[in-house]
Order: structure tokens, then C-alpha cells, then sequence
């Protein structure tokens, strides 16, 4: 786990901490960590969670398929990025998406009772860690609205255009690459594969927008 101590510096949670504390803290934290193959759940729903999680390595989909098997993608994971974090309260009940590794990832748990809890040996950036959990957990609010944003959209090229603009401010660039095929894509914005392909290519011939694959240049 220790191999990963360089990734877990650079996010959010540990925002502010150095390595060697990092190392120390993974005991006081009861940090375990899992690995998955491509395909495999890393949560599903119908749990509890206790654990805030962290991916190290690889990425990841919350994902929900309704009783007749269609997807909606609504989230993104990459690493670095915390997740359940919305369902370790007491009260939160059980998940109600599922968390899917779409390539082969790693992930670390931390027992969120040892993260909100001054451990016996009073490790001096643990209140840093409880501060940084608070900020993460705002800030992934302002993506879901964001989202939210997306989806409230009438049309399908206003979902599209919606979504892509955001990517390229984030990324500070007309040219990016998003981390979604196709489907995945229709499947995020809730739209038709086939309705967003048709307004995909309407757009370029209108000179809106150029793509190969998963990378965009708005024009």
C-alpha cells in the first residue's frame, strides 16, 4: 500500500500532508486496500458503507441499471477521487448505485469512525484531514449540480453543449478528452446513443465542433 503513499499526497483528503505522515497515518486510519479487474463491482448497491474510499490506481463508474437492464452512468471516477462518502453516515442507508472498475484499478478504504475521531496518539494532521474531508465532500456537491445542470437541459445538443463546454473550461483548452466512450457518454447525459451520434456529426458539418473518439475541439 506504501507504493501508493506519492498518489494519496496529491489528493484532496491529504491535501497538506507529507508522505512520511501519510505512512504513518494509513494504521491510525485502518487503511486496507483492494484491488479489481476490469468489470468487477468495487461496491454495490443494497450495502452499508463504513469506509470512505480513494482510488490509487485505474478508474471507475457509478453506475445504476434499472430492472430492465438500461444504464445510466452518473459518475466519473479517476484517481485520486474520494467516493461513498455519501453513505457512511448512520443514517444514510444503504447504496443505491453500483461502482464498476472499467479498467483494472486499485482502491484504498479508510474507516471514516478513525478519520472523524482523534486517534490515541493525537497524529498532528489529523484535524487537517477532517478539514480537507469536509472541502472534498463540497466540492463533489458542486459537481453533482453541475451535472444536474447537464441533464436539465432540453434538447440532446444542448446536453451535448452543456457538458463539453464545461469539460473544456475545466481543462482550460478547445481541445480536450473526456473520459467517456460513446455509450458511456449517452449513458451519463441520459440521452440516445444513436440521436447523440446523429447530433454529434450535425454539429461538425456545422462547424461547431471536430471530435476523434474521446477528443473534442470546439471551434
Amino acid at each position: 500500500m506504501k507504493e501508493y503513499v506519492s498518489i494519496l499526497k496529491k489528493t484532496k483528503l491529504f491535501a497538506g500532508v507529507g508522505e512520511e505522515e501519510i505512512s504513518a497515518m494509513l494504521s491510525c486510519l485502518s487503511a486496507r486496500m483492494q484491488i479489481y479487474k476490469k468489470g468487477d463491482y468495487v461496491l454495490r448497491q443494497g450495502t452499508h458503507l463504513s469506509d470512505i474510499t480513494i482510488l490509487v490506481a485505474g478508474a471507475l463508474h457509478i453506475q445504476k441499471d434499472d430492472y430492465w437492464g438500461n444504464r445510466s452512468i452518473l459518475g466519473h471516477i479517476g484517481v485520486g477521487e474520494i467516493f461513498g462518502e455519501a453513505y457512511v453516515a448512520p443514517e444514510s442507508g444503504v447504496l443505491i448505485n453500483d461502482v464498476v472498475a472499467i479498467e483494472d484499478s486499485a482502491v484504498i478504504f479508510f474507516d471514516v469512525k478513525k478519520i472523524i475521531t482523534t486517534c490515541p496518539s493525537a497524529c498532528q494532521f489529523h484535524t487537517r484531514v477532517v478539514q480537507n474531508m469536509f472541502f472534498t465532500i463540497s466540492e463533489k456537491n458542486k459537481k453533482l449540480v453541475q451535472k444536474l445542470d447537464h441533464m436539465s437541459k432540453r434538447s440532446t445538443r444542448e446536453k451535448l453543449l452543456s457538458y463539453l463546454s464545461e469539460e473544456a473550461q475545466k481543462q482550460n483548452s478547445s481541445t480536450f478528452t473526456i473520459p467517456f466512450n460513446r455509450q458511456q457518454l449517452a449513458d451519463f447525459l441520459s440521452i440516445d446513443r444513436s440521436a447523440m451520434s446523429n447530433e454529434l456529426s450535425k454539429m461538425r458539418k456545422e462547424g461547431l465542433l471536430d471530435f476523434e473518439k474521446n477528443c473534442f475541439r470546439l471551434l
